[in-house]
């Protein structure tokens, strides 16, 4: 169907209706659509045609999106109304509005929505490949820094989800995490690397762009995360001053709470089994101790792989510079002098490609093995940051409403012994009740806290399944590279073992 949508305004109720339909923005599932069409009322004569005309297809992935669904709700009305449903309707329409469809009650809609979003979640957050392919992010630093007077540094970040690539400042990112943490208080949103008031340290810059990867990578692979509109933004603006503009447009986004459709029934779905929430975050917490430990003991086995590296370059130098001595020939220490600063000549070269080579499998451990084992460790961090911030925030505001009601009563009690009059009686009783609702709220909000908690620890498990396969890699490499080293140094033995390098005195 190409007729487009031009011809008349949307009515107001059309955006209403995708939203309570769709999840996140996304476009409709197949099976949320066909629920939404048996609410309207209509033959299943008239619902086929609909589902042919403007329903999910090949093309869509069997999913319906914005403008094919304000499509259906304008061939719904129009088929209400008694017209025979087609293409011709939208390019004879004259009216100033697109008519307003009835539907019945939406709770069977949404029922089956909430169950795809949470099979959909479970799915990808029990399935690492799952979270990889959400998308694959890159943060290149830009070699030149800019400004005038005060020189800071630019980073390109690319996005194979979206195909876009763009420019971004630290401050931008800085920017999208504070919104981050407003938007979900209850998600995991890692800390950024430390920021540097003056930046001169090349390794300070390559360690903070690593950070910044990992970082952007685990926003963008979060199975919520992803598919909000301020990491979109973040992703695809081409405009400059970045971090003012997205503050400007998001600040005011209220949090997931407020917009979740799983708000009000969350309680449903927090296990039974309060204990065994308690359990993984202690575990969470002491992992977090563990793969910290491994990871700082490999970083200094690669960092000990560079140092080695660095000596064998230096000696290669120095073998290379007594090669190209030019000494006496009237100074016979050494017989055939000539011969041994040759083979000192190839000795060097040989030295320069196992330094060579040490450093190549420095740099393949640090991206294969450390920087996974980092990323692991981030979101462990974020898991026990998490947790705290639910403790200091939700506990603390869940104690704070309670002493108040307890309060109100203690005062409501006294008034009721003195004879206070009815007057302040009723006014006592309208704050309690105005204090029993911001319990009920943020009771609800506990809810749906722990459900998040328990979504989140079940992603934090999906990221520690992936510790065999690392451990393997770093073995893996660690064999070929022995091998390797093994072969290189053989090689250069052989020129030590033929007699070709003894002095006169014999001494080897």
């Amino acid at each position: 169907m190409t007729t487009d949508l031009s011809s008349a305004s949307i009515p107001v109720v059309y955006r209403e209706l995708y939203n309570k339909c769709s999840n996140n923005d996304n476009s409709i599932q197949k099976e949320v659509y066909q629920a939404f069409l048996s609410q309207c009322n209509l033959e299943s004569s008239s619902l086929k045609i609909i589902w042919n005309l403007v329903g999910p297809s090949k093309d869509s992935h069997g999913t319906v999106n914005r403008t094919n669904f304000y499509k259906t709700l304008a061939l719904i009305a129009w088929a209400q109304q008694g017209k025979s449903i087609s293409n011709k309707l939208f390019d004879s329409f004259t009216g100033d509005e697109y008519p307003t469809p009835r539907i019945s009650n939406l709770n069977s809609v949404l029922s089956i929505k909430q169950k795809l979003v949470l099979e959909d979640t479970a799915s990808v957050n029990n399935n690492y490949q799952k979270l990889v392919s959400i998308d694959i992010v890159n943060v290149q630093l830009v070699p030149e820094k800019k400004g005038l007077f005060l020189k800071y540094s630019e980073y390109i970040v690319t996005s194979k989800r979206f195909g876009y690539k763009v420019t971004r400042r630290y401050n931008d990112f800085v920017a999208l995490q504070e919104l981050l943490l407003n938007r979900f208080p209850y998600r995991l949103i890692p800390n950024l690397p430390p920021k540097k008031i003056i930046i001169n340290d090349n390794q300070f810059l390559e360690e903070r762009t690593r950070g910044l990867q990992r970082w952007l990578t685990l926003v963008c692979r979060h199975p919520i995360l992803c598919h909000d509109s301020l990491v979109s933004f973040f992703l695809t603006d081409e405009a400059s001053d970045l971090q003012h503009r997205i503050r400007n447009i998001f600040r005011k986004v209220p949090d997931e709470f407020m917009t979740s459709d799983l708000a009000a029934t969350a309680k449903d779905l927090v296990p039974s089994e309060n204990g065994q929430i308690a359990s993984n975050r202690e575990c969470i917490r002491s992992l977090v101790n563990v793969i910290g430990r491994l990871k700082l003991d490999i970083e200094s086995l690669i960092s000990h792989n560079h140092d080695t590296a660095r000596e064998i370059e230096d000696i290669s130098m120095q073998l290379k510079h007594i090669s190209s001595m030019n000494i006496g020939s009237d100074q016979h220490f050494v017989e055939n002098w000539g011969n041994v600063q040759r083979n000192f000549d190839v000795t060097s070269s040989e030295l320069h490609a196992i330094s060579s080579a040490s450093l190549k499998q420095a740099d393949t451990e640090r991206k294969i093995v450390c920087e996974k084992l980092s990323l692991i460790y981030d979101i462990l961090v974020a898991h026990k940051e998490l947790c705290e911030r639910l403790e200091k925030g939700l506990a603390h505001d869940h104690q704070m409403a309670l002493s108040k009601m307890l309060a109100l009563k203690k005062k409501k009690l006294q008034g009721a012994i003195r004879g206070t009059n009815s007057e302040s009686i009723e006014q006592l009783e309208a704050k309690m009740l105005a204090q029993e609702n911001i319990i009920s709220n943020i009771d609800l909000r506990t809810d749906f806290s722990l459900y998040c908690v328990h979504t989140e620890t079940q992603l934090v498990f999906t990221y520690l399944g992936t510790i065999p396969s690392i451990i393997s890699n770093f073995i893996d490499l660690k064999t070929k590279s022995h091998i390797e080293f093994l072969n290189l140094w053989r090689s250069l033995q052989s020129h030590y073992t033929t007699g070709e390098h003894t002095n006169s005195n014999g001494i080897n």
